[in-house]
């Protein structure tokens, strides 16, 4: 029993740390970043849990480097919004097809930008919300192209790695 929690906790640490590489390496083009798409996945795989969990320690290590602000606790609650709207696919995501779980991600992203934009108005004024959420759809738009490709493009991968690990935590 230990020994399985802490194959899950370094499982968790790796996924954490992958999602920290792709923040990183992408942080030159703005809002298109593979870490929507690894936290779809993880908690497709995982549950909603392990998905909550890589997701506050995703931000706190790669905001060390990107750097914390109010944005950071809009961030946790627009991750745990986008994770709580994908977690109900988690039964049936085999049986979608691989498009149509990336359009999925893809609408993650534009919601993903709304709740941002809703979570920060108290901060800068209610008045600002409209011009500052129209302002930020063409960043909500390429998070969305880039969680569907991102989607198609990380999913057949990381998808057999989790479950094979999974079998190695649960089955060992």
């Amino acid at each position: 029993m230990v020994q399985n929690k802490t194959k899950k906790i370094a499982l968790l640490g790796l996924l954490t740390s992958f999602i920290y590489v792709g923040r990183v390496s992408f942080s030159f083009l703005p809002n298109v970043q593979p870490m929507t798409t690894i936290l779809i996945i993880i908690t497709l795989s995982l549950g909603l849990s392990s998905g909550l969990i890589v997701a506050l320690l995703s931000l706190v290590v790669s905001n060390l480097s990107l750097g914390f602000g109010v944005w950071t606790i809009a961030q946790l609650i627009a991750f745990t919004v986008v994770l709580l709207v994908v977690c109900p696919f988690r039964r049936i995501y085999n049986n979608i097809p691989l498009v149509v779980m990336a359009f999925v991600s893809g609408f993650t992203g534009l919601l993903y930008g709304f709740i941002i934009s809703l979570v920060q108005a108290p901060f800068f004024g209610w008045l600002s919300f409209f011009p500052y959420y129209i302002s930020g759809i063409p960043y909500d738009i390429a998070h969305a192209v880039g969680n569907f490709v991102f989607y198609l493009l990380l999913a057949p991968i990381f998808f057999p790695i989790i479950h094979k690990q999974i079998n190695k935590v649960y089955l060992s």
